[in-house]
């Protein structure tokens, strides 16, 4: 049985993809500030940076995770009740597009595009909820 895989379920693997890998600046930049070993042994997980570029990066990649149990769901459930449309995929593809920059704006500390970014993404969350409940 081979399955298809939609537009909507690649934008997922997409944002799946990325989000797995956004922790790796700010690490890395924790093993240059603290030493590999100190930033390894926190037994607390209370490690801070110094940086505060990479605290904003470590706070922009946990939004990114909060965000995600809501988009993944949307998606698997459009997936499940067979509704992809070209504004269902376009949705996801700008969800990726909005969650990539806004991970950029929140660690440059630009205020108001980071606003605007997760305004995107959201709506693009919501427009995805409503379809899946048939309201649009």
């Amino acid at each position: 049985m081979k399955v298809e895989l939609t537009d909507e379920l690649f934008w997922l693997a997409a944002t799946l993809l990325m989000t797995t890998f956004l922790w790796v600046p700010y690490i890395l930049n924790r093993m240059k500030e603290q030493g590999i070993w100190n930033a390894m042994y926190d037994p607390h997980g209370e490690t801070e940076a110094s940086a505060p570029w990479a605290e904003r990066m470590m706070r922009a990649h946990q939004n990114a995770i909060e965000n995600l149990v809501v988009f993944a769901p949307l998606v698997l459930m459009l997936y499940a009740l067979e509704i992809s449309t070209e504004a269902t995929a376009l949705a996801c593809s700008i969800y990726f597009f909005a969650r990539a920059a806004h991970f950029i704006v929140f660690t440059l500390g630009l205020p108001i595009l980071r606003v605007v970014t997760f305004l995107t993404g959201f709506s693009c969350q919501l427009f995805l909820a409503l379809k899946v409940l048939n309201v649009v």
